[in-house]
């Protein structure tokens, strides 16, 4: 517990810097680009995201249980070089499929001219990510937890600095933004040249990257359906609504990310600490907590999100005041994509990864099916109900599965009721905003919630074992 909180803590601390900074330059960029300006950048994102699931190819997950699983030094390394081999291959394969179809599509998808050079461009935004990233995964391993965050928020403080000045002296436009990242990103790379260079091997082997692929390929699936229930929903907005419409609902987007200031930390600090833990006695029992401590955490975030929000979004433009809105909900959407990875243990620990493709395969079926149907009619809300909805699908099914495969014990009728009570009370403030009634309501939301807590009486799991099966 002292590992997890203390790791959790600096990771908290360094989401929070990159965090605010990212806020600090979000009305700056809407102070320089108009809502059918801005609505790129999020395409753009969005699209970058998605090729990450393909660069990866679920060796994040692979490398996670191998690194622990061989105790040789030598094998490590040997599977840290093939996971930089894949994914490096990755990224030429991409760059050449860019090379050869972007034409028929970047200008349109980007309603710019200038569409085509900025796919070229996030391609190489991609390249250096994908060599930083997986050297910040390894220190991260080896709990080099200080060096991991200062590197990350130094990145992200040259991200901003270099966008800033290029948007203001040279390109009002995506173009600066994307200069801003490369070269940032270049210098991040020359920052951890050394213990690049160990990573870097032209030697293939067949056996480890049989391993790596035979664990992280199941995930594949589930990164791109992952991909269509969170970033699909901007490209069902382009050809249905308007490009006022994407940037409204990329900046609510961005917002939303407060949540993960409070669950990004632990999200870094997991993998290494839960994967540590495996074999350890009485593990069940502290899983057991961390499930009940982190989705207190999360229920109280969102609720907190809803209710400063309107006031937060002032910072932007105030073309982009209506995104306030938004925001709580899509909060509790983001707080459910990071929980899945905490209740999931059991399908990690047993290598059952199939069930997570299947779940978020057909959570995105769902997603893409509301999405035609709500949008025409309810445009952002409509993009904010799938989104919401397809999410609790996938995470009610790993729960369950996850439970079978590796029981841990708590309690689900107490989980549903927090988050459930979390989610009628966000609703009921979001309401109250929106026509201007009496604070007291908001107040009686959050009243009902903490009376909730208290009925619960989740403080007894907190505080020592119990049989948890009557539950």
């Amino acid at each position: 517990m002292k590992r997890l909180g203390g790791d959790s803590l600096l990771y908290a601390l360094m989401n929070v810097g990159t965090k605010m900074i990212a806020f600090i330059m979000l009305p700056i960029y809407t102070n320089f680009l108009t809502p059918d300006q801005y609505a790129p950048v999020g395409i753009i994102d969005r699209w970058t995201s998605m090729l990450i699931f393909l660069v990866i190819l679920g060796t994040d997950s692979a490398l996670a249980f191998y690194y622990f699983e061989k105790k040789d030094e030598k094998d490590r390394r040997s599977y840290i070089q093939s996971v930089m081999n894949i994914r490096l291959f990755m990224v030429l394969c991409l760059f050449l499929i860019v090379l050869i179809i972007g034409p028929l599509f970047a200008n349109e998808l980007l309603q710019s001219d200038q569409g085509l050079y900025w796919l070229y461009l996030s391609i190489g935004v991609l390249f250096l990510d994908t060599i930083s990233a997986l050297v910040l995964t390894v220190l991260r391993y080896e709990f080099h937890t200080i060096k991991v965050v200062v590197i990350t928020v130094l990145k992200m403080f040259l991200v901003a600095v270099l966008s800033y000045l290029f948007l203001k002296f040279f390109v009002r436009s995506v173009e600066g933004i994307l200069y801003g990242r490369i070269i940032s990103g270049a210098l991040i790379v020359l920052l951890l040249v050394k213990p690049l260079i160990k990573f870097i091997s032209f030697k293939f082997d067949r056996d480890v990257i049989k391993d790596l692929l035979k664990y992280g390929l199941p995930l594949v699936p589930a990164s791109l359906a992952f991909w269509v229930i969170l970033n699909s929903s901007s490209f069902f907005l382009v050809f249905m609504k308007t490009p006022t419409d994407v940037g409204i609902y990329e900046a609510a987007t961005k917002f939303a990310a407060l949540i993960t200031l409070v669950t990004s930390g632990i999200q870094m600090a997991w993998r290494p600490y839960s994967m540590s833990l495996k074999d350890k006695p009485n593990n069940k029992e502290l899983f057991s907590k961390v499930y009940i401590i982190i989705l207190l955490m999360g229920a109280t975030g969102v609720l907190v999100v809803a209710t400063i929000m309107p006031y937060v979004i002032l910072l932007l433009d105030e073309a982009y005041y209506s995104a306030y809105q938004y925001v709580a909900l899509l909060s509790a959407a983001t707080f459910l994509n990071f929980y899945y990875l905490i209740i999931s243990v059991g399908i990690f620990f047993m290598k059952k990864t199939k069930i997570i493709s299947y779940a978020f395969a057909g959570a995105a079926v769902i997603n893409v099916i509301l999405n035609i149907i709500l949008i025409p009619s309810y445009s952002i809300w409509g993009v904010v109900a799938s989104y919401l909805i397809s999410y609790l699908a996938a995470i009610i099914y790993i729960f369950v599965k996850s439970q079978k495969l590796y029981y841990i014990p708590v309690s689900l009728w107490k989980m549903s009721a927090l988050f459930f009570v979390m989610l009628a009370g966000t609703i009921g403030i979001v309401y109250v905003q929106e026509h201007a009634l009496s604070p007291l309501y908001i107040v009686l939301a959050w009243v009902v919630y903490v009376a909730t807590v208290g009925i619960t009486r989740v403080d007894k799991d907190l505080r020592g074992t119990r049989n948890h099966e009557t539950n």
